[in-house]
């Protein structure tokens, strides 16, 4: 009985022109080229193929990567601290502060910010260290002969010949020091200190002082910080050392250089004398056009036409009460020791050389000027002629 309807639809579909038969090969060749993708896409749910041994391998790697970062980390923060330990322990070694400083010198106040730290040698000795190994430290005072006490300017002078000085001592107080370096990337040259005669230090407080409160004997802290800014300002610290100098004030100064590695006279005198030459225009008064202007540089450059320096041995260049500068240098005992090996009268090339440490845009040693100005606001900060009272001669 159901075969009957089955038979009739095929006969009718066989009675029907062959154009209205609809064809069956393309549908099944399309059904046949995307019957797999069909398939998966319909007939079952997506699967995804997991590699279990690539994922238990990633998370093993990053697991690891992030222990040995973790302790990288631990490592540097413990070298970290070991080096930081390390330099301040060797700091306080070298500035033991508590342990050698004297309360009752306004010098060694160690509750004062920007103090001179002023300790006791194996000797007894005040010294003061400079925080370069090769020139641990400096002495808080020197001793130096008056080398040019004979010397007139109308005399003639015989630059370059070596002799001993023997005239009498005159006691000469530290006031400030720093590293001389070079190049941008600091390459140290020498130390140098900047001494006052210890009895010409009154002359200088009296001057500074009177230069800010004509009525005071000292500055109090907003007075001194106005005079610290002009001797810090490039064009108000020069104008103030020309003229401090040109009036001999103070009358006896003396700059101690120890150089920290080896060199030679002509490399010093060669940056003494660019120094020279920058700041001749500044000097008041005469000219450096002149001819005797030209002549003591001539002088100047004789006295250092000698041979080697090696590294840590002292060169003097002092100026006394009437400008003249003497070059005294220490190759130490088996060359005599301390010896003058020239002396310049022209008031204009020590007083150039001095501005060249002093003030300016420029110095040859930012650290030195602006220790040298704190020990300034040191002395301007007690009564006139009570600092050099209380400067313990060194022990000779």
């Amino acid at each position: 009985m159901l075969r009957q309807p089955l038979l009739r639809q095929a006969a009718r579909t066989a009675a029907r022109p062959s154009s209205a038969i609809p064809s069956l090969r393309p549908h099944i060749q399309r059904r046949t080229l995307l019957s797999k993708r069909s398939f998966r896409q319909t007939g079952t749910r997506a699967v995804e193929n997991l590699n279990l041994r690539n994922i238990a391998q990633s998370s093993a790697d990053y697991h690891r990567n992030k222990q040995i970062f973790l302790s990288c980390g631990i490592v540097a923060g413990i070298v970290s601290f070991i080096y930081v330990s390390y330099r301040i322990v060797l700091e306080i070694k070298k500035n033991p502060i508590q342990a050698d400083a004297d309360p009752s010198n306004p010098l060694s106040d160690p509750n004062a910010p920007n103090r001179k730290i002023i300790v006791h040698d194996e000797n007894g000795n005040e010294i003061v260290p400079t925080g370069h190994s090769v020139v641990p430290s400096f002495p808080r005072t020197i001793s130096l002969p008056s080398f040019t006490g004979p010397l007139d300017a109308t005399e003639p002078v015989q630059p370059g010949t070596i002799t001993t000085a023997a005239a009498p001592e005159t006691e000469y107080t530290l006031v400030g020091l720093g590293t001389r370096t070079v190049t941008f990337i600091g390459i140290s040259v020498y130390v140098v200190g900047f001494y006052i005669a210890t009895a010409d230090i009154a002359a200088l407080q009296s001057a500074l002082v009177k230069k800010v409160n004509p009525i005071a004997t000292t500055l109090v802290p907003g007075e001194r910080d106005q005079l610290r800014n002009e001797l810090l300002d490039p064009a108000e610290g020069a104008k103030l050392w020309n003229e401090l100098l040109s009036h001999n004030i103070p009358a006896r100064t003396a700059f101690r250089v120890i150089p920290v590695r080896d060199t030679d006279f002509h490399h010093l005198r060669d940056g003494f004398v660019n120094a020279i030459k920058t700041r001749g225009p500044e000097l008041s008064g005469k000219g450096v056009d002149d001819e005797a202007f030209g002549e003591a540089m001539k002088q100047f450059r004789a006295v250092f036409n000698r041979g080697k320096v090696p590294k840590a041995k002292e060169l003097i260049l002092a100026r006394d009460d009437k400008g003249h500068l003497s070059i005294a240098f220490d190759g130490g005992k088996k060359s005599g020791g301390r010896q003058l090996i020239g002396v310049v009268p022209d008031e204009r090339v020590s007083r150039a050389l001095w501005l060249n440490y002093l003030a300016g845009k420029q110095v040859a040693s930012e650290p030195a000027r602006r220790s040298i100005v704190e020990g300034i606001m040191e002395f301007v900060e007690r009564p006139v002629g009570t600092v050099a009272s209380m400067v313990v001669p060194l022990a000779r």
